[in-house]
């Protein structure tokens, strides 16, 4: 009996050994508008990626750290700390990301900006959606990234707003982008891994 508990106890430290090194994936939702349809493209990509089983991911809404616009205060705010703190914690990113006028939204370009060592050496996928699949806003990201030291993965997941969403708000997306998110994800892994020895 004392055989088995003791075999059964180091099966039970070699699991928790197994989810501690599980890597830590934080889907980043980049709008904060009302009326936003960011928490179901969120969703949707975080019950794909559960399924998965190899990493822990979570959905991180930069509106709940009400961050100040960078440069209008002098830094003392809880939300930055909490903001920074978030990132640290975090191994890879997975960015939802919508287009305005051509780019990001500004509330994403603001957190992006609100930190800085805690994006380094990390892997990021992009998920985006727009009249055109979000494409150009991801493009204005892969920028950002690459200046923050982190390394965006080449597959990413387009969402039409024609062919994804009924009535520009609820999403329905297209059975064929599920396959694009696996490899996205595969790819935010395979170097989210590879950067963690970075840092």
């Amino acid at each position: 009996m004392g055989f088995f508990s003791k075999l059964f106890g180091n099966e039970t430290k070699e699991e928790n050994s197994m989810a501690n090194d599980k890597l830590n994936i934080g889907i980043i939702l980049g709008s904060t508008r009302q009326g936003r349809v960011s928490p179901q493209v969120g969703e949707w990509v975080k019950r794909i990626a559960d399924k998965r089983g190899d990493a822990n991911y979570e959905i991180v809404d930069i509106k709940d750290f009400d961050l100040p616009f960078l440069g209008t205060t002098d830094g003392s705010e809880p939300g930055l700390g909490r903001w920074n703190e978030k990132l640290s914690s975090l191994d890879g990113f997975v960015f939802i990301v919508q287009e305005y006028n051509h780019s990001i939204t500004g509330a994403l370009k603001n957190a992006l900006d609100c930190a800085r060592e805690a994006w380094n050496n990390k892997s990021a996928g992009i998920v985006s959606y727009g009249s055109t699949g979000g494409a150009r806003a991801a493009e204005h990201l892969r920028g950002i990234c690459g200046e923050l030291l982190i390394a965006d993965v080449r597959v990413h997941p387009t969402l039409s707003l024609f062919t994804d969403f009924e009535n520009g708000t609820d999403f329905k997306p297209q059975e064929l982008h599920l396959n694009n998110v696996n490899a996205m994800l595969d790819q935010v892994l395979a170097w989210g891994g590879a950067l963690k020895t970075l840092r």
